[in-house]
């Protein structure tokens, strides 16, 4: 069986004129993420994984921030194009293994409908998809609350 394993890493500080969008939903918050799209830390993250696990760059190479097209762009169209090329490479997800590291708010009530929501723009059981949720402790630029982050694992598998 030929598997393959993504790991994605993102980033994104903190705006006070935006609004909070994880996993494809919007949480109520006082502030949102900065970016040139949507700022979806998780799944920027979850893009950047599956994109990893077949070598095919990252999301900056596929939706860069310097193309006029991609600003305020919904980032779940982002994951949708990106699994459209694990697809296109004979490959389908084996799971999601995600962790969002920010201090506020908490986010577990919104865990649910983040992990429904990722499910359906993949066309994948929910089983397939954990996202959990931490602080940093208040250390580092998570912990001053100047930003948020997101580790992502996927897992895909070559179709039979």
């Amino acid at each position: 069986m030929d598997i393959r394993v993504g790991f994605g890493y993102d980033v994104h500080k903190w705006s006070d004129d935006r609004p909070l969008i994880l996993g494809g939903i919007t949480i109520p918050h006082t502030m949102g993420l900065y970016g040139h799209s949507d700022a979806d830390v998780l799944l920027h993250a979850i893009t950047d994984a599956l994109l990893g696990a077949l070598a095919l760059g990252d999301i900056g190479t596929h939706f860069p921030d310097t193309d006029p097209a991609y600003k305020g762009a919904d980032s779940a169209l982002l994951l949708a194009k990106a699994y459209e090329l694990v697809g296109g490479g004979g490959f389908s997800l084996g799971n999601i293994d995600a962790t969002i590291v920010m201090e506020r708010p908490k986010l577990l009530p919104f865990i649910p409908a983040m992990r429904e929501r990722i499910a359906v723009i993949l066309a994948v059981e929910l089983d397939q998809v954990s996202i959990k949720a931490t602080t940093s402790e208040r250390m580092g630029f998570i912990g001053r609350e100047e930003g948020a982050a997101v580790m992502a694992t996927v897992l895909i598998k070559k179709n039979s």
